[in-house]
């Protein structure tokens, strides 16, 4: 007797009140209870009806319904992010054009995976690498809800391997990059930036930052990427330095916001990008070199925190000192000084400065050379 493997079978194992032990086997796309044992007619039977169940069900489901079921999902809407939910959804109607009318029955065919990715190698040609992996990072997690629910049963794009790689993390501003800026920026980007460095914080986090979380010696708040599975990150409690206080207290609380345009208004995303844009191509920091690097590069917003990063550990601080004030994980705080800090001048400077000042070096210190007494006899 031939026995053909069933797939998607839940298998639950119980223990009875009465110390017996009972086992239930039920249809993972439909939740349907099977009966009989694997393999008998009344299983077979059972597994059929309840495949049956799962075509009828998804007979008129489209892509299209399958995006708004997503997006209209309690996993969607409670548990990502507010800035997440509206890239998903531009990604998401992005694709509909091209996928909207597909039926949700063509996803399971393993195939389907070329057609994604073929979709995705013409979006890089208008748009970029990054876009196109975002395009269709947003539909892989769309599929794998769509699996955690039980309304596929593979997600066939999972694992896909991204066109764009990015690692910033040796992109630093060095002090004449910060004061070419200051010299020619208006006063709310030298705001943005003096906040930026000395609290290693997002562009998010700071144009969001309310005066209630500065009690005149620190800010206190929570980032908003770390929202994560509907629960809140960890509080952060960053002591401000003597030059941040200085630039908060003789700022006028025109807003609650600490951030503002020169109306008084808070700044929109897009409105800052191009006023923080505009002030460092003029500046001529669109095409910089790095000494780490051999091609020029464009220093970016989001850098400053990676150069906080390398500033508060030339200052002496480590990694588990430099996370609570940034708030990045000690994996991330050690990739940035890895590739970039470890060849400074700076630390290199502080090393030998501590060298020179420790007394468990000081045998060291005071190491000359001699002529030897055997080489002396024989001049």
């Amino acid at each position: 007797m031939t026995r053909v493997k069933l797939k998607g079978i839940n298998t639950i194992r119980k223990l009875l009140a009465d110390g017996s032990r009972a086992v239930y086997r039920y249809h993972r796309a439909t939740g349907l209870p099977l009966t009989g044992e694997p393999g008998s007619p009344e299983f077979i039977s059972s597994y059929a009806r309840a495949e049956e169940t799962m075509r009828a069900r998804r007979s008129g489901e489209t892509f299209n319904a399958l995006i708004r079921a997503y997006t209209t999902s309690t996993e969607f809407t409670g548990k990502l992010g507010a800035a997440t939910q509206r890239e998903y959804k531009r990604m998401l109607t992005k694709a509909e054009p091209e996928f909207g009318g597909m039926p949700i029955g063509a996803l399971e065919d393993q195939r389907v995976r070329r057609d994604f990715l073929d979709w995705r190698e013409t979006v890089a040609k208008v748009s970029g690498d990054r876009e196109a992996d975002n395009r269709l990072s947003a539909i892989s997690a769309m599929l794998t809800w769509a699996v955690e629910r039980g309304r596929l049963p593979a997600n066939h794009i999972k694992g896909f391997k991204r066109l764009y790689h990015s690692d910033r993390s040796e992109i630093v501003w060095l002090p004449e990059h910060i004061s070419a800026f200051m010299g020619a920026a208006p006063i709310e980007m030298q705001r943005a930036l003096i906040i930026a460095l000395h609290t290693g914080q997002r562009q998010a986090d700071i144009l969001l930052m309310p005066w209630s979380a500065y009690d005149g010696t620190a800010i206190t708040l929570r980032q908003g990427k770390s929202l994560r599975h509907g629960k809140p990150g960890p509080l952060l409690t960053i002591p401000c330095t003597m030059a941040l206080r200085r630039v908060l207290d003789g700022m006028e609380r025109t807003s609650p916001l600490i951030l503002t345009t020169k109306t008084g208004q808070s700044f929109k995303k897009r409105y800052f990008a191009e006023m923080w844009e505009a002030v460092s191509k003029r500046v001529g920091l669109d095409k910089v070199m790095l000494p780490s690097l051999s091609e020029p590069v464009s220093l970016h917003f989001h850098d400053l925190r990676g150069t906080a990063v390398t500033l508060l550990s030339e200052a002496g601080c480590n990694p588990q000192q430099i996370a609570t004030i940034t708030g990045h994980s000690l994996k991330s705080v050690s990739v940035i000084l890895d590739r970039y800090l470890a060849r400074t001048r700076a630390l290199a400077d502080q090393a030998i400065f501590n060298w020179e000042n420790s007394p468990r070096t000081e045998f060291a210190n005071q190491l000359q050379t001699t002529v030897s007494p055997t080489k002396a006899r024989k001049g």
